[in-house]
């Protein structure tokens, strides 16, 4: 369509995680992630910590406001922690975000150490079936990450092929006058055993699928995204909640003048002309209402100062360096915009 950017995967399933807490391999994986049972653990095994929860974007007026509700899939979850990606755009972990070897009394976090992508040329037509880099560029640098991790599992795992291992929620501006965007990027694994060595197996990560959550098909309404992990996360979203007229978020509403025309905004499929002001002074009041006893982050975006915190989480965000060594004309994804 004209003026705006291409969804890729529009058959994706996007049926996430299916209810597992701690991805424990080398022989260990949690039953369920409300009632796992602990087994012993030998010495050379490779433990992958879950972070599950809830990412929520609402896309205002010449800002985003973004948040990430922790919600543990067992007692020894990581939150989903926000990264710096680039200039423009900051990422939302969730799933494998941390690996432990017993014999290394520091984890392996996929939020550290992370190389900035620098622009691309602008000028480079797309790659069906892939996403637009320098989104694809960021997508294989964790694929990058994650292969060698992966590639310690040698036990055959009761896990899905269809369940993404590790999620990434990116969320920033596209260049070009694109405007705000809202990425899913997915990461599944596939095992193949090894006949002549037993019950050995042989474990892949697949290259990432990705899922464009905002904008929206053209005409369709404007509201507020959401993003869970695993997905079958019991419960509304939080825009369900709002068209549902939600007891707790209308009286909001009823009490501040400015959260009345947000929600008002929201309702009428037009979030994007919600005042940004109003709408993070919003999402900071409704946050604690859906999220419980659980803790949170909430943030702001806009396209000239990247991002601040007004929830922020209790450890440092670390940013991204950048990639000195990319060369300007290097290949992209991303379209260029049309008249």
């Amino acid at each position: 369509m004209p003026g705006r950017r291409q969804k890729v995967s529009p058959c994706f399933n996007t049926t996430f995680l299916r209810p597992i807490a701690l991805f424990v391999l080398c022989g260990v994986l949690w039953a369920s992630p409300f009632d796992a049972l602990a087994q012993e653990q030998r010495e050379d095994e490779i433990v992958a910590n879950l972070a599950g929860g809830r990412a929520i974007v609402h896309v205002a007026k010449d800002a985003i406001v973004f948040a990430a509700i922790d919600l543990p899939v067992e007692r020894n979850s990581i939150p989903p922690r926000v990264m710096d990606l680039d200039g423009t755009h900051i990422g939302i972990l969730f799933g494998a975000a941390e690996w432990r070897i017993p014999a290394d009394p520091k984890p392996v976090r996929l939020d550290r150490n992370f190389q900035r992508v620098a622009r691309a040329d602008p000028r480079h037509e797309s790659v069906p079936g892939e996403g637009e880099t320098d989104l694809e560029t960021t997508g294989i640098a964790f694929l990058e990450k994650l292969r060698p991790l992966v590639g310690q599992l040698h036990h055959k795992l009761d896990f899905s092929s269809d369940d993404p291992v590790f999620q990434i929620v990116i969320i920033g501006y596209a260049p070009n006058d694109y405007g705000p965007e809202v990425w899913v990027v997915e990461y599944r694994i596939e095992q193949e055993q090894v006949a002549t060595r037993g019950d050995y197996w042989q474990t892949r990560v697949q290259r990432p699928r990705f899922t464009q959550l905002y904008p929206p098909e053209k005409h369709a309404p404007r509201t507020i995204v959401e993003s869970r992990y695993p997905q079958d996360a019991k419960g509304p979203t939080l825009a369900e909640q709002i068209q549902g007229n939600d007891a707790h978020i209308a009286l909001l509403g009823s009490g501040e003048p400015r959260f009345a025309k947000v929600l008002e905004n929201i309702r009428r499929g037009q979030a994007q002309k919600a005042a940004p002001i109003d709408s993070a002074d919003f999402m900071r009041a409704v946050l604690p209402l859906i999220a419980g006893n659980a803790t949170f982050v909430l943030g702001t975006m806009d396209e000239r100062h990247g991002f601040e915190w007004m929830v922020p989480p209790e450890e440092h965000v670390e940013k991204a360096s950048e990639d000195k060594n990319r060369p300007p004309d290097a290949p992209t994804l991303r379209r260029t915009p049309k008249p």
